[in-house]
């Protein structure tokens, strides 16, 4: 007597095995980190992008074959979306970190500077979004001005001074604070703008370091131009929101916090009332402390 089996339920009940990763899947993949690399580039710009996102966003072995070409090229994914396209940051050892140190070099030959654009820098990030909330939120575009940022770190520079002279450190400052307690003292002695014969703004001034430093911003994708007003005005994009918020727990930010020093969204340089420095805002201050 022949026996016969019924399978027909067989493939009802096991899961259906994984579409296997082609090499049109790589390439793909691929083209996605590189598109994330062009740091200007949205994909409400490039239909091809949009897709990759989209495709990105829904289906998790793509996403999972992307994010490790990334990680493979030195890179952290910080966020994958129709805002922000695939936002990249370079880790410390990936051939992708040089820029910074490219521009550095640029920027500046003396360490001493270099430090300079490095508080330029601390301080762009701190008036772009100058509340917790402002971070936090997707929809929040901050804008700064070249001369706002240049007017909150010399406000910065005389609080630290302040300090310095109520505990009797103006001439030496302490050891546990190596950072900004030490560069207050360059920053506030250089020249705001300074000039050259024919009228243009020197580049070792406080104004003309903060404005490298933004164009650098700009070429990477993280501020827009608005106007030419107070020394050019910029607004934030996504990229730059997400690069903040992974930098937010630095020990500089930190510093930058306990000054006391409350910034105003929109980048004027009116910092903090002549003649009440110690009546602060109610829960304002810079973006990264309940981060």
């Amino acid at each position: 007597m022949t026996t016969h089996h019924d399978t027909s339920w067989a493939g009802e009940s096991e899961p259906a095995a994984p579409a296997p990763i082609t090499p049109a899947d790589v390439a793909d993949a691929a083209r996605l980190v590189s598109f994330g690399l062009q740091a200007k580039l949205l994909p409400a710009r490039d239909a091809e992008y949009a897709e990759l996102v989209r495709r990105h966003r829904e289906d998790p072995p793509f996403a999972r074959l992307a994010d490790a070409i990334a990680t493979g090229m030195g890179l952290v994914v910080l966020e994958v979306s129709p805002r922000a396209g695939m936002a990249v940051a370079a880790a410390e050892d990936s051939l992708f970190a040089v820029r910074m140190g490219d521009y550095s070099r640029r920027a500046a030959s003396e360490s001493t500077d270099r430090f300079l654009h490095g508080l330029a820098h601390l301080a762009v990030a701190a008036m772009a979004f100058p509340r917790p909330e402002d971070l936090a939120d997707d929809a929040y575009l901050g804008r700064i001005t070249v001369n706002g940022v240049d007017a909150f770190v010399r406000q910065a520079c005389r609080r630290l001074e302040e300090q310095a002279d109520a505990e009797g450190a103006n001439t030496d400052p302490t050891s546990d604070a190596p950072g900004l307690e030490a560069a207050w003292r360059v920053w506030s002695r250089r020249t705001a703008t300074g000039a050259t014969k024919d009228a243009r703004r020197l580049s070792g001034s406080t104004i003309g370091i903060t404005a490298k430093a933004v164009l650098f911003l700009v070429d990477s994708g993280f501020l827009q131009k608005v106007s030419d007003d107070s020394g050019g005005t910029y607004r934030t994009t996504a990229r730059y929101q997400l690069q903040v918020r992974d930098l937010a727990g630095s020990a500089a930010m930190g510093e930058l916090l306990d000054l006391g020093v409350v910034p105003v969204s929109d980048g004027t340089a009116s910092l903090l009332p002549p003649d009440t420095a110690d009546d602060l805002v109610a829960d304002a201050g810079l973006p990264f402390h309940s981060l």
